[in-house]
């Protein structure tokens, strides 16, 4: 069919792909087969010693695939076998590279775990997936203790961040990491084993286990921003062709010769996609960063390794161009981006575009889609507020929010958006309601609230279940987030609905953080400026300031918490009679 963002493709960028039928594991193969020298793996490490300081190791796609059968017939000697679930609660490291492609060789079903959940985060993942085995950090094994009685697991494999360095280097990080307050050291115990015990006692001879393009290679937990997690079920045809389609858009990618900045994380539907799995379909040496937040770190490491691809999220970016010391490094070598899991401003486009030579654009995805749908062209057309067009093979439609009728492309009314393409979902694992509600006539309802204009750009309102509902009159958060962020002393917002048991509606409450030196604006100048360019019952009522904002690690901001946070305090105070104090400064509005 013929849609009007078939226009802004740029040139390479087909409107349709061939996807092979095969499993991650043999696309792993392929790329170490035609390029087993190149490095796979340079896994870079930060120290303060003095000064700044990176140590790390690399590995070649040749090693990689040998440490991956090695581990692939440990954890076959161990009793994995096909469709066996395996956890991984790994930061960024070759391990998880090696644990997930070993994985894939015996046909298992990885469920990626966030290594910052509490144990009762984790409880509730590991029973959900029926995971029997899972593989994590000493540092994380406290809390796997804490409640693995309550679940199936019996075999746990610890690795150290440590295990696949050389030698040398082996050493001092291991004599570093053994001094400092954290280290934990975990004794062998029954079903107790070590990565590196396990990779040196096993050989690089697994059984070739079939596994075909329609298995289910991931149970990709949602975010759990709005309610519980939900394991999206990924199958490897769905990850294959949405590596395929991201290395489409990327039309100039070079095989063999990309350096990526490997730093979201790889247990995230968008890091394990756009960053590990395309530079293995691209065949390129991944620079593992495993805690971005370490801000100059990562600037470093883009100077000195000279990274070309660089995806990442929003507070990422802002981060780096607001650092103080960011002229310090040569960040050049940069030359596309792809940000996602959260509105990327125009301002921040630019002015990153300027500090890198890159471009830097914003794209849209959800776990359900293994993850990205829609992108801005990389060197082409690009809109301000706007997610971009459907990759090749996406097709996108709006459905009316009342009905759920379709709503015609060149309608101006927002809609739910739609989805369909081959890296939707099978399902949600064990939520047949749930999955007959997202998947209909092979369409994955998103959730989202957004606008198509006349060139097939689609723009993000906001979410469905974020819709605030004032006096019987429905505002967008994001409508109201977008004028905030137009005042010069506001770098971040966002907007909630606070229950109002009296009115039987929600107030409007807008959590901000200031630019660096700013002075924070009154109630009564914020709220003139909004009744500028809102209607008054879009104005918000409440308004409060704060350091920082809560986040997914991945940076999606956690809406769900500052409510929480605004109830608790309300019942405290409906209890005490004064305000339970959070540390940030509030200013209620007046009515």
């Amino acid at each position: 069919m013929e849609r009007p963002w078939f226009q802004f493709y740029e040139k390479g960028v087909p409107r349709t792909l061939q996807y092979p039928a095969i499993s991650l594991i043999s696309m792993f193969s392929q790329t170490a087969s035609t390029y087993p020298n190149h490095t796979a793996t340079n896994f870079v490490l930060q120290y303060m010693a003095g000064s700044l300081i990176t140590i790390g190791g690399k590995l070649s796609y040749r090693k990689l695939e040998e440490y991956i059968d090695r581990f692939a017939t440990a954890l076959y000697q161990l009793g994995v076998r096909k469709g066996d679930r395996i956890g991984l609660m790994l930061p960024n490291s070759p391990h998880f590279l090696i644990s997930f492609f070993a994985a894939m060789r015996l046909g298992a079903i990885v469920v990626p775990i966030n290594p910052t959940y509490t144990g009762r985060e984790l409880k509730y993942q590991l029973q959900d997936s029926e995971a029997e085995t899972i593989v994590l950090l000493n540092l994380f094994w406290p809390r796997l203790r804490e409640v693995q009685s309550s679940t199936a697991v019996r075999r746990v494999i610890v690795a150290h961040i440590f295990d696949t360095l050389p030698w040398q280097v082996r050493l001092l990080v291991r004599s570093k990491q053994r001094r400092s307050n954290d280290w934990v050291d975990v004794k062998p115990e029954h079903d107790i084993f070590f990565f590196d015990h396990l990779l040196q006692k096993y050989g690089p001879l697994p059984p070739r286990i079939p596994s075909n393009s329609d298995d289910i290679a991931l149970f990709q937990y949602t975010g759990g921003t709005t309610g519980k997690p939900k394991a999206a079920m990924l199958t490897h045809g769905n990850m294959i062709a949405n590596t395929i389609q991201v290395t489409s858009w990327l039309a100039d990618g070079q095989p063999g010769q990309e350096k990526m900045m490997a730093a979201i994380p790889f247990f995230h539907s968008y890091g394990l996609t756009v960053s590990m799995l395309l530079a293995v379909g691209l065949a390129s040496e991944m620079v593992i960063v495993p805690n971005p937040r370490l801000i100059e770190h990562v600037m470093q490491v883009i100077s000195r390794e000279r990274c070309t691809l660089f995806p990442g999220v929003p507070a990422l970016y802002i981060s780096m161009i607001n650092h103080p010391h960011v002229h310090r490094y040569n960040l050049r070598s940069v030359r596309a981006c792809i940000s996602g899991s959260a509105h990327l401003p125009m301002d921040v486009q630019e002015r990153f575009g300027e500090l890198t030579g890159g471009r830097l654009v914003e794209g849209y995805g959800l776990t359900e889609a293994a993850p990205v749908t829609h992108c801005n062209p990389l060197y082409g057309q690009r809109k301000a507020g706007c997610i971009g067009i459907p990759l090749p093979d996406v097709d996108a439609k709006l459905i009316d929010l009342e009905h759920g009728t379709d709503l015609p492309l060149e309608s101006n009314e927002p809609g739910e958006l739609c989805v369909r393409g081959p890296q939707v979902m099978r399902g949600y694992w064990n939520r047949t309601e749930e999955t007959n509600q997202a998947l209909q006539d092979g369409w994955l309802r998103t959730g989202d609230i957004c606008h198509i204009d006349r060139d097939g750009f689609f723009k993000i309102v906001d979410r469905k279940k974020d819709m605030i509902v004032v006096g019987g009159f429905k505002v967008l958060p994001h409508e109201v987030e977008e004028v905030l962020f137009m005042h010069p002393d506001i770098m971040e917002v966002v907007v909630v609905g606070i229950p109002n048991p009296e009115r039987g509606d929600e107030t409007v409450k807008a959590y901000m953080v200031l630019q660096s030196g700013s002075t924070a604006p009154t109630v009564q100048e914020i709220r003139a400026f909004c009744a500028l360019h809102l209607a008054p019952y879009k104005i918000p009522r409440e308004i409060e300031y704060r350091n920082s904002l809560p986040r997914t690690v991945i940076g999606k901001v956690l809406r769900r918490v500052l409510v929480e946070e605004a109830l608790q305090r309300m019942h405290s105070t409906d209890e005490e009679g004064t305000g339970s104090g959070m540390g940030v400064r509030q200013q209620p509005a007046s009515t």
